[in-house]
């Protein structure tokens, strides 16, 4: 779908990585630079590495690129970097604000002189901010932590860095906008994303809940707060899950399981009343799911049409899909993995020959 589109990435770690790895997997063609000597920061992020020395959080998200070690202080290299710019469709950037400027890279001058040109900035606090952007600090500060863990707990971060990944997909779909009004237009523009912005856009029904009531939300553990029953349940042998997201689902749920006296109740009928009785109704799935194993409650639930799922672990979640030690989890957009992740400066020599004119021999 992007074939021939060319992107020069001079992003590190994770925001930026996974924008170009998304357009990379849609066909596009990308560039990775990277510092002489170290490289991305998580080439250093492990262990895991695997048997070629490679860590497990760089392969995660550099599929689809080639690399190219360049040194932007040095004069030789930033000429090499402009020239590729001059043939880019998107540059990707995630740097201090100020950096590129300081080592003789202007925005506007190169858009200005690259009309056609798009380019994305992604930031952790916006582009007016001096603040380095690290996910961990970003859902600590924009609300996450809090209503994350049990209720009696301490506020916990999500298991993976969510803030990151939603923010290089929200820049993803920033750049693929871009080329979308390119085509109308002619012309690029420079569009920026932050950590912040969209770690805050992502709170959604959260955030809403508490403009509606001025009230801050509280943690809910693996409950919801506006759906009933909507949590984990622990079976005789492993956790499961119920999501009843309907009246007419919720009747389905209590027959599955038994529960005739609370399918009867006129009360439980709505999703409201449910959540005013959020105690008895819990209390009582709680009970009945507990006298025998998640297979037989999951197996009356799918029959019923209950969104419902035990609680499996990441090496049993991944059976099911297709991915690789090497290349990571197959793509989530429509697209293919053509290369894998990339050894630091692996195409510098064929880079510097040859520019973007290189990514023809792949076709």
């Amino acid at each position: 779908m992007l074939a021939g589109t060319n992107v020069l990435d001079l992003s590190r770690v994770l925001a930026g990585p996974l924008a170009s790895m998304l357009l990379g997997d849609l066909g596009a063609n990308v560039i990775k630079v990277e510092r002489p000597g170290v490289g991305d920061d998580t080439r250093g992020w492990g262990p895991p590495f695997d048997s070629a020395g490679a860590s497990a959080y760089y392969l995660s998200v550099n599929r689809n690129k080639k690399s190219l070690a360049a040194d932007l202080t040095e004069a030789r290299d930033r000429a090499l970097i402009l020239d590729l710019m001059a043939a880019s469709d998107v540059v990707i950037d995630n740097f201090r604000r100020g950096m590129l400027e300081r080592n003789g890279f202007d925005i506007s001058a190169i858009l200005a002189a690259h009309p056609g040109l798009v380019w994305c900035t992604i930031t952790g606090f916006g582009t007016k901010s001096d603040r380095a952007g690290y996910d961990f600090v970003v859902q600590a500060e924009q609300g996450w932590m809090s209503i994350t863990g049990e209720p009696d707990g301490a506020p916990m971060k999500v298991g993976v860095a969510l803030a990151d990944v939603v923010a290089g997909k929200d820049a993803c779909i920033a750049i693929l906008a871009a080329l979308v009004a390119r085509s109308r237009t002619g012309r690029g523009r420079h569009v920026s994303v932050s950590l912040a912005g969209s770690a805050s856009a992502a709170l959604v029904n959260v955030a809403q809940n508490a403009l509606v009531t001025g009230e801050e939300p509280t943690r809910w553990g693996n409950g919801h707060p506006n759906l009933v029953p909507y949590q984990l349940f622990e079976a005789s042998d492993r956790a499961l899950v119920i999501a009843v997201g309907n009246d007419a689902q919720w009747l389905a749920c209590a027959n599955a399981l038994g529960l005739d006296a609370l399918a009867a109740d006129a009360a439980l009928r709505t999703n409201a009343g449910r959540v005013r009785e959020r105690a008895r109704v819990t209390g009582e799935i709680a009970s009945r799911i507990a006298t025998r194993p998640a297979s037989h409650w999951i197996a009356r639930l799918d029959a019923a049409g209950v969104p419902c799922g035990v609680v499996r672990s990441v090496l049993e979640s991944l059976r099911d899909i297709e991915s690789s030690a090497a290349t990571g989890v197959s793509p989530s957009v429509p697209g293919t993995v053509r290369l894998p992740p990339p050894k630091l400066d692996e195409h510098g020599a064929e880079l510097r020959a040859r520019g973007w004119a290189s990514f023809e021999v792949e076709r």
